[in-house]
């Protein structure tokens, strides 16, 4: 039996799940990252990206589009939004990449002139949300730069 630590993932709509995990594989900010049992203390921001759970039983996939991730005896996510891999259908996804897109156009317009730092982190977002569709086999159509 492998030794395992509690795994808890939150978004404000529910809580999805909380059991004993062997490994969880986060999509950080700063780059992607796998916590097992053990694992040093941290706080580590999301990106949108897949989150892996595995189990003694087998992985479970969510779709997540920011939050945080706090590492210590166990692993907490507290997701912005997080859907399971199975649930993300294209009207989903096409929601999602629709709300990245309005971000982004309220960036643009709110940002001073030669102060892109919002513009340009909407814009990875953005990015970030056309890579997750990418990956898990959906049409990010709608995801362009060009507003």
């Amino acid at each position: 039996m492998a030794e395992t630590m509690q795994f808890d993932l939150v978004s404000p709509e529910r809580n999805l799940m909380s059991a004993a995990v062997t490994a969880v594989q986060i999509p950080g900010t700063e780059g992607d990252l796998t916590a097992m049992p053990n694992h040093a203390p941290m706080i580590t921001t999301l990106r949108p990206g897949i989150l892996k759970v595995e189990t003694e039983t087998g992985t479970q996939e969510f779709v997540v589009t920011g939050g945080f991730a706090e590492i210590g005896q166990s692993v907490s996510v507290l997701a912005e939004k997080a859907v399971p891999h199975g649930d993300m259908d294209q009207a989903t996804y096409d929601a999602l990449v629709e709300e990245a897109v309005m971000a982004y156009k309220a960036a643009k317009e709110a940002a001073p002139e030669n102060e892109p730092g919002p513009v340009d982190e909407a814009a990875k977002l953005l990015q970030d949300m056309v890579a997750v569709g990418t990956h898990i086999g959906l049409d990010p159509k709608a995801a362009n730069l060009n507003y």
